[in-house]
């Protein structure tokens, strides 16, 4: 092709989207559809894979046609997803036999609970990278089985299928004939050896979760099979596949060690690319697979936090700060410095590095002269402390990451902002670069289709059509940053469970 398309399909939590890029990394299109949230029962919550499916192939062909393009202009199609959300099929019909459970569910948080008191989880972390969670997919697939008439027998005997939803997207986009899924979603399985790069029999037996059920683990720029040419006119090679976050990785152009970058939304999610070992973690950061290309893998850290731009959506609805986003941070703006009020936003605990469920909000530090606007400034400097808190995790876990300069890559609704990207570089002591372009995620996974399908040589060469970035470089000086975080510490002190204090070090 003379001047080859590539169309990525971003199937997230609340939506599924499909965006057509060119070469040189530019969005030509977009196509969307909203994702219905099912709640079955407190704690639970699923999504209809068949919709999900639907939805894909309308979105794909959409973005093509508002592009006033051809099927036959695509080189390849990208794939990225929820990651942790699970579906299990029938092999021979392609139904599934229930609803896919999504990464928010907790259902499984007993079975976790039950590893965890039996001395498990150190046993898990070393082999998978990850902690016992109900976030991720291993309890999730034993629980249908467990729970679904007749499944468990139905998975010995070989007739079921399982995986993530990029999994579930092959399958069916493929008619069946493919079922596979890339290293980093594989990795967030808890069935994945990650040093290995292989499913692991041990955690297999832990979990129950027979290995059959898994598909076959490939590179995230790779072959995939192609498209049924009913679905969308032709057949289209799938040829690249990441996780979410791990795609937003590759589309901020995070490739080598010490490259990181946060995507803020309702909460933030940051990864530090570690290079080609996997750093075990102090800090309880998550060690997980960044990318697999040519059978070469590269390893990131993860942290999460739970409570990024939902700390702004808290002061507009809970406390009547009318006018959105724009408003609050207007408000942020014109706060007094230095006034000491911080609010912890553990509105749903504490991510990492504390990973306290038990964790409640709080507003500190309250004098009689604070008005709203010193409580607006407090909640965006809490994501900024947050951040800060990853980042000194990470520095402790892979110091050689951090030996050259950092530069923290953003991008997510919070990085919009101007006002806050430099408070975020001023409290973090780190340089910060905003992504021009926010639909980083859908990007990557472009990126890594056209390595798959020969547009770019390697994954330096497609890095190369990352967004460009604006910088801001911290202003605030040392002692006020050191005032700032070490009043952040003490907060966060406060508010912690008293079962959960000896967790981690920085407490």
């Amino acid at each position: 092709m003379a001047n080859p398309l590539i169309l990525a399909l971003d199937q997230g939590t609340t939506s599924t989207r499909a965006i057509l890029f060119d070469a040189a990394g530019r969005a030509l299109a977009e196509a969307g559809r909203p994702l219905e949230q099912i709640y079955p029962a407190d704690g639970w919550v699923e999504h209809d894979a068949e919709a999900i499916f639907a939805a894909s192939v309308e979105v794909l062909a959409e973005a093509v046609a508002k592009a006033g393009r051809s099927m036959a202009d695509i080189a390849a199609i990208g794939i990225t997803n929820q990651r942790e959300t699970v579906v299990v099929w029938d092999r021979a019909s392609g139904r599934p036999i229930h609803n896919a459970i999504v990464w928010q569910d907790r259902r499984t948080a007993p079975a976790c609970e039950a590893l965890r008191a039996a001395g498990r989880e150190g046993r898990v972390t070393e082999i998978t990278g990850l902690l016992l969670d109900p976030y991720f997919s291993g309890t999730k697939i034993a629980w249908l089985l467990d729970h679904v008439d007749g499944a468990r027998a139905r998975a010995q005997a070989g007739e079921l299928l399982a995986g993530t939803i990029d999994c579930w997207l092959i399958w069916k986009l493929t008619g069946g004939r493919v079922h596979a899924t890339d290293a980093t979603n594989a990795s967030r399985t808890l069935v994945f050896d990650i040093r290995e790069q292989a499913w692991s029999a041990e955690m297999g037996e832990m979990l129950g979760v027979p290995l059959g059920l898994m598909p076959r683990v490939g590179d995230c720029a790779g072959d995939f099979g192609e498209t049924e040419p009913g679905l969308l006119g032709r057949a289209i090679p799938i040829r690249g596949v990441a996780g979410d976050q791990q795609a937003a990785l590759m589309g901020q152009g995070c490739i080598r060690p010490g490259e990181m970058k946060a995507t803020y939304g309702t909460g933030c999610f940051m990864l530090v690319n570690t290079g080609e070992v996997p750093a075990p973690s102090a800090s309880r950061l998550l060690t997980t697979v960044a990318a697999r290309v040519g059978g070469r893998t590269t390893y990131a850290l993860e942290g999460s936090i739970f409570i990024a731009g939902a700390a702004i959506q808290w002061l507009n609805e809970g406390l009547g700060v009318s006018g959105g986003p724009q408003a609050v941070e207007a408000l942020a703006a014109q706060a007094r410095d230095d006034t000491g009020v911080v609010l912890v936003p553990a509105f749903t605990g504490l991510g990492a590095p504390w990973w306290d469920a038990g964790a409640r909000g709080a507003l500190l530090g309250l004098t009689r002269d604070c008005g709203l606007a010193e409580i607006a400034r407090a909640a965006f400097d809490a994501c900024a402390l947050q951040t800060r808190d990853l980042i000194e995790a990470m520095r402790t876990d892979a110091p050689a990451a951090f030996e050259g300069p950092v530069e923290l890559r953003i991008d997510g609704g919070m990085s919009r902002s101007a006002w806050f990207s430099q408070r975020l570089a001023d409290l973090t002591g780190v340089a910060v670069g905003r992504a021009t372009y926010q639909e980083t995620t859908a990007l990557g996974a472009a990126l890594f289709a056209g390595v798959g399908a020969g547009v770019y040589a390697d994954v330096e060469a497609a890095a190369g059509a990352r967004p460009k970035t604006q910088a801001f470089q911290p202003a605030m000086g040392e002692p006020r940053r050191a005032a700032a975080y070490a009043r952040w510490l003490d907060a966060v002190a406060r508010v912690r469970s008293p079962a959960n204090t000896h967790d981690n070090t920085h407490a």
